[in-house]
């Protein structure tokens, strides 16, 4: 089995609120609960054609704040509000309390997901296609500005004689992701050959979140943090501080730096005398160098032995038998 989650009870306490705000003690718990179920169904019945699509409550001592979210608040003010007055006698005669009713209007109905399910359902009754039924409305909420749309439905769909899912998506709808701004709604088409669940899931971007907070700038340490601070500043040192100098040690007198002699420069050494030829003495008398002795290359003595005649190899003569 699945295990789903509704995403409006995932992400409250996290980024969305609760619908009722109100707390009481355990045991008056149960009927104020009782109380806040019934008043929901009736006005969910009472302003079908409103488009309703949130109800908030809000409880005190001895009163009861209503807040209608809905698309046409003029369906629901009426004629110089008589409808409004109507609805809040019978809701002060079903609570025994002051009743407050507050109108807000839905600028944009195509992205609130129970509006979104009701139009479906709404067409559904009226035996169109439902596929034709849900791409019409994942259009018009992606026009709208939507970042993702999915509906949803389950039933006996077109009529058949075995209840099936079908389901259909345009965008992303980020389901895990719990700063997701997801609106989920799901109603009933009721139409002869039974009721058909409609479920939306409408996501339009993610919640405002609070910057973290800058971190504070460092403060740098005046140069003379060692010195007292009425020194530091300029006013007359106090005994305490005459004190607090006579103990801390006076800082040893600079001395100045040594002359630095000048970098000697090493002289270049001496070029040797070059080696004299040597001489030797001619018959006349006279000198003259002596001849330089021959090398032989390693390229000429190879050329000499290349030039030398090759023996012939001794050939084996087979003796004919």
């Amino acid at each position: 089995m699945g295990h789903k989650v509704h995403p409006n009870g995932f992400r409250l306490g996290v980024y969305r609120n609760w619908e009722a705000k109100w707390f009481a003690p355990d045991k008056e718990y149960k009927p104020l609960l009782l109380e806040d179920v019934r008043l929901r169904r009736m006005l969910m019945i009472r302003l079908k054609n409103a488009g309703l699509a949130r109800i908030e409550t809000e409880r005190s001592s001895s009163a009861l704040t209503i807040t209608l979210h809905t698309a046409k608040p003029g369906i629901v003010i009426g004629k110089g509000g008589t409808s409004v007055d109507q609805l809040r006698d019978e809701l002060e005669k079903i609570t025994g309390k002051r009743v407050r009713v507050t109108i807000q209007e839905i600028k944009k109905p195509e992205l609130a997901a129970q509006l979104v399910a009701e139009n479906v359902a709404a067409q559904l009754e009226k035996r169109i296609a439902f596929r034709r039924a849900i791409k019409q409305s994942l259009m018009k909420t992606m026009r709208a500005g939507a970042q993702g749309v999915k509906i949803r439905v389950k039933g006996r769909l077109g009529g058949s004689e075995m209840a099936r899912v079908e389901w259909n998506r345009e965008g992303r709808v980020p389901l895990h992701t719990l700063k997701a701004d997801i609106d989920f709604g799901q109603t009933e088409a009721k139409t002869t050959f039974g009721r058909i669940g409609v479920s939306a899931w409408v996501y339009t971007g993610n919640f405002p979140t609070e910057a973290p907070p800058k971190p504070a700038a460092a403060v740098e340490e005046p140069a003379d943090a060692g010195v007292p601070v009425a020194v530091a500043i300029g006013e007359a040192p106090s005994p305490l501080a005459e004190l607090v100098q006579a103990a801390v040690p006076a800082p040893a007198p600079e001395v100045a730096p040594a002359a630095v002699p000048a970098p000697v420069t090493a002289e270049a050494p001496a070029a040797k005398p070059k080696r004299a030829a040597r001489v030797t003495k001619a018959a006349d008398g006279g000198e003259k160098p002596a001849p330089k002795r021959a090398t032989r290359t390693r390229a000429a003595a190879t050329t000499e032995k290349s030039d030398a005649p090759k023996a012939p190899r001794a050939r084996a003569v087979k003796k004919k038998e």
